[in-house]
Order: C-alpha cells, then structure tokens, then sequence
C-alpha cells in the first residue's frame, strides 16, 4: 500500500525528474514567457491555454490578478494577462479584483476589444458580468481622441464603439460624452500614424520620410520598419537618427536583436542604442557565470509568426548581463559545456548562437563542469535531459512547458524581460 501512495514522478519532455511545484508556481512558470495560443516546441497552444484556465480555478484570485499585472507591467506581454483577467471573471472572488485589475492591464484601446474577444471565446451569449461592465467601461476614460482612432480599426471581432455601446461608462463631462458620441458614429479624426500615411498608397520614401522628420515613429515602430524604410529608399542618414532617436519605453532586448538581423547595415546604431538603455547602472560586483542553452528546442519561434527564437531570448539576457556583471563569464551547454569569448552586444550574440551544435540539453552534466564562481544564471526552457544538482542558482526559464527542474535549492524566476535581471539584483540586495 506505501508504494501505491507515493506520488507519481514527474519529468521534462527530455526525460529528467522534474520538481514538483504549487499551482501559483505553476502558473508563474507557464505565463511569464507565453505568447498566448502560440505553440512551443515541446506544447501547443491550446494545451498551455487549458492550463491556465485550470490552475486559475484553484488559486485565490488576488494571486492570479498580481501574476497578471507582472506578465503585463514586467514582462510586457499583451494577451495572456487578458486571459488571466477573464478566467478570474468567472468567479465572486476574481470579479472582487476588476478595479484594481482592469486599470493594470488594459492600457491601449484596443485591449478593451481584446478582452471582450477572450471573454466571448467559448459562449458568445453569455452576458458581461456586473463588475466587469463598471470597470472595463472605466477604461475608455483613459484615452484621448488620437488613441481612440488609432486603434479602431482593423478586422477586429469586437470593435471599440460596440464595447462601449456594451459597458455603457458615464462620461465624465460634455467633451468625454462628445468624443464617445464620434467613436459610436465613426466620425474620429483620422489619426496620423504610419499605417494610416502607408495606407494611402502615396510616395513611400515621401511618407516615411516625412513620418521620421516630424518623431511620428514609436520606437518598436521604428525598429520593426527600418528594413521597409530601406526598401523605399529612404536615406541612411534620416533612419540613424531615427534608430538614435528611439526611446526605449516599453521595448524588449529582443527588439534590438530582430531589427540588426534583418538590417546589418544599421547594427552599430542598434546596437548604441541598446547598449544606452542599459548604461548608467552600478556593476554587480562578485563572479558571475551565465549559462545559456543552445539545445535543439531553444531554436523554436517564440510564435508562428515570429522570426525569434528562444534562443535570441537568451542572447538578449546575456547581452544585458555582460552590462550588468563586474566579472562575468558566458559559457553555453547542448551535449557539451563551451566558454565563449568575453564579447559585448551583437558579438556576444553570434559567440553564443555559433560556440556548438544545437543538439541535447545536459545541463546536469554542463553544471557540474563549470568552474567556481559566486553567482551562477542559467538561461534555458529547462527541459533537461539528465538530473540537475541541487545548488545555489539562478534559473531563468524562457519557455511555458509545464514540468522544469530549476526549483528547490534553485531559485526559479519566469519571462525574458529585462526585469528578470534586475530581479536577481533586488532579491540579493535583500537577502544579502
């Protein structure tokens, strides 16, 4: 009857002993690095959407609403947070969470849209609950005519003038109740963004010209389009000082990373510029060692539509880290443990990507070789293939699979913003 009892073992996709984790854990580790719906190597979409829908049902909702927020805030994801806040939607205690939660996690129009899309998934019937009418409604208080208009468009299921006709918020004066009035009948100052000006099919070089002249750019505009600007033919000049120009806001290192890999000829303006975002910081003191994995699962798209990989996730990490560290060494595990060179920003990049094949994921086997050090940072989707030691560590997962090694004596951290490494530097700040 004992063995009968004991709990069932659990392991990776690549067959080493997972640990066993609470559902809050669970649920950090599968959102912190989802794109929502978008398979993975090892998972499809709908199987990491299910999950989630599950473990919200058993965890109280003021922990799902702070997951929520920090998918959101931290690590700048778009839809999963919207997801979190619908599956909490479905219960008395989640609906308790709507003010403080919608206020977080909506932050363009067009999440308004989104969430209504995510709310009506399964039951187009089924009717908005109570607080979610009051508080999403509140939502459009935050936004002006430009923003409203920018982000009306599009084939979208649920349209910005049908979630207001739907939630019906009190408009807090005259002007608020006339700009709502326009999105209802259509008739919002046409905005002037890129897309709109490349919509009407004019001079391209003219309009992105124009577009960088006049700072109409947003910096992921501006790196996502730089290859287009180059097609148009507009001059070198005008796209360095609008890569020089890019205010990092909300950006991800990926971003930076995206942009040189389809622009090579501007890579030492990105370059300056992520190196700026970083800059100013007080260096970490200690030896630090950074391990990434370069297994074959580590190269699969972040989405279907997506050119990244985890991977240029990790790179990304590491490139902050080498800013970040005093004395740090970068090493990389597949089936061996391989030290790149002590390069910086795109260097380091093809030093990591280029130091071996992408085959097996051994990082039990990388861990035990790497040499003394005061801090260590492994960067992986934590699908091992054989046991990992119980040490002192950091471990970064990239990836949403549900089963991952890195816990115990490890300390475990979710996403691939940049947050993640300063949380490392917080946490030792106050643990000492």
């Amino acid at each position: 009857m004992a063995t009968l009892n004991r709990l069932r073992k659990i392991f990776t996709h690549e067959g080493a002993l997972a640990a066993r984790i609470d559902p809050l854990a669970q649920l950090e580790r599968s959102v912190m690095s989802c794109l929502l719906w978008e398979s993975e190597f090892y998972e499809d979409g709908q199987t990491i959407g299910d999950r989630l829908a599950k473990l919200v049902e058993v965890i109280p909702a003021i922990d799902v609403a702070r997951v929520a927020i920090q998918a959101k805030e931290d690590m700048r994801l778009r839809h999963v947070p919207l997801l979190l806040a619908r599956e909490l939607m479905r219960t008395k205690e989640g609906r308790a969470q709507a003010k403080g939660l919608f206020s977080r996690v909506i932050l363009r129009p067009d999440d308004i849209a989104e969430f209504l899309t995510i709310y009506w998934k399964d039951n187009k019937d089924e009717p908005l609950a109570k607080q979610v009418k009051r508080w999403l409604g509140d939502s459009f208080r935050k936004f002006d005519e430009y923003q409203l208009a920018k982000y009306n468009g599009g084939q979208k299921a649920v349209k910005l003038r049908d979630a207001l006709r739907i939630t019906r918020p009190k408009p807090s004066d005259e002007a608020q109740a006339e700009l709502w009035r326009k999105l209802v009948k259509g008739e919002l100052a046409t905005p002037d963004t890129w897309e709109v000006e490349l919509s009407r099919g004019g001079d391209k070089k003219a309009s992105w010209s124009r577009l960088l002249a006049e700072n109409k750019l947003g910096g992921l505009a501006m790196l996502r389009n730089v290859r287009n600007m180059t097609k148009a033919g507009v001059a070198d000049k005008a796209i360095r000082a609008g890569i020089r120009g890019v205010k990092a806001g909300r950006l991800l290192p990926i971003n930076f990373i995206a942009s040189a890999r389809h622009n090579p000829q501007f890579e030492p303006e990105l370059e300056a510029k992520f190196f700026e975002c970083f800059a100013g910081r007080e260096k970490v003191k200690g030896k630090t060692v950074i391990l990434v994995d370069i297994s074959g699962s580590m190269d699969a798209a972040l989405s279907a539509k997506s050119e990244m990989t985890r991977i240029d996730v990790a790179c990304s990490l590491a490139m902050i880290g080498r800013e970040l560290f005093e004395k740090l060494r970068v090493f990389t595990f597949s089936n061996s443990l391989v030290e790149v060179p002590g390069r910086r920003g795109f260097a380091l990049r093809d030093a990591i990507t280029r130091s071996q094949p992408h085959g097996g994921t051994e990082l039990g086997k990388a861990v035990r070789l790497l040499p003394a050090r005061d801090r260590l940072i492994v960067i992986t989707d934590e699908q091992s293939h054989d046991s990992v030691p119980q040490i002192k560590g950091y471990l970064i997962n990239v990836a949403s699979n549900q089963n991952g090694v890195g816990y115990g004596q490890w300390i475990h951290i979710d996403g691939w913003s940049d947050k993640v490494l300063d949380y490392i530097v917080k946490y030792e700040a106050t643990n000492g």
